[in-house]
């Protein structure tokens, strides 16, 4: 199964579910397709579309998905990749009314060049992503919240 999380911004990212469902109608994509779909208002017969998902139930899916494709949002990327899901991250773009600025080309870059997931800068880049994921070794995530957490209460400690 592949998850698709589009989060819960205000504005659609239709585009990457026209090019999930190419990928389904041109036989790369051949399993069940879940989609957490937030305030993207797209209709398919060919995946599973809910508007939102709960906590709860989006840890499961995650836990059941084979990889998982995302936008650039950090919290979607962070839920994935900390369970060591395999990630494929495109941006929402400005341009495209898909947010107000292209900071996630940049918290896509950042996570790609770290090595933890594999992320595209254009949907158009989706298939080809794809077709790499099962070879994909992503790099572990560690948290650093214990030591920031640390630091702070040493810091009041003093």
């Amino acid at each position: 199964m592949i998850l698709v999380l589009l989060g819960t911004q205000e504005n659609s990212f239709e585009r990457l579910l026209k090019e999930i469902e190419n990928a389904i109608e041109d036989g790369i994509i051949k399993e069940e397709v879940i989609v957490q779909a937030g305030h993207t208002n797209f209709k398919s017969s060919k995946m599973k579309i809910m508007d939102f998902i709960s906590p709860n139930e989006l840890n499961k899916y995650i836990q059941k998905s084979n990889y998982i494709i995302t936008h650039g949002g950090v919290g979607s990327i962070l839920g994935a990749i900390e369970q060591n899901k395999k990630v494929i991250a495109i941006p929402r773009k400005k341009e495209f009314k898909e947010h107000v600025n292209n900071h996630q080309m940049q918290i896509v870059e950042n996570f790609n060049s770290c090595g933890y997931i594999i992320g595209i800068q254009d949907v158009e880049q989706l298939q080809e992503a794809i077709e790499k994921v099962d070879k994909f070794k992503p790099k572990e995530y560690v948290s650093n919240t214990k030591n920031v957490i640390k630091i702070i209460e040493d810091f009041i400690d003093k």
